[in-house]
């Protein structure tokens, strides 16, 4: 039984049976099978329903963690460089105020 089939099965049954303690369970498991299909559904068209789709979202998730982590990378250096660049204007500054100006020749 294939799981449209399940499915069918579950909504005749819940649209049978009668109130009481069974109706919970049955629309428990309509609600369970229900979800799992449309889980599996969109799982297709996103193409990840194959058995290397696994793998295929773990090589994605490493690549987005590489790319966080040059990103973090890239924009320490330039903060680096940035204070750098603003210590070198301060010294220079200074030599200039103090008039150690002919060293800086």
């Amino acid at each position: 039984m294939d799981e449209d089939e399940a499915l069918a099965r579950l909504i005749a049954l819940a649209g049978t049976s009668a109130s009481g303690a069974g109706d919970a369970a049955v629309l428990r498991a309509l609600v369970e099978e229900a979800s799992e299909l449309g889980a599996r559904r969109a799982l297709a068209r996103l193409g990840l329903a194959d058995a290397a789709a696994r793998d295929d979202v773990s090589d994605l998730r490493q690549l987005l963690g590489a790319w966080r982590d040059a990103k973090k990378s890239v924009w320490a250096a330039v903060i680096d460089w940035a204070v750098r660049g603003m210590l070198a204007l301060l010294v220079v500054g200074l030599a200039m105020k103090l008039g150690f100006a002919g060293l800086l020749k």
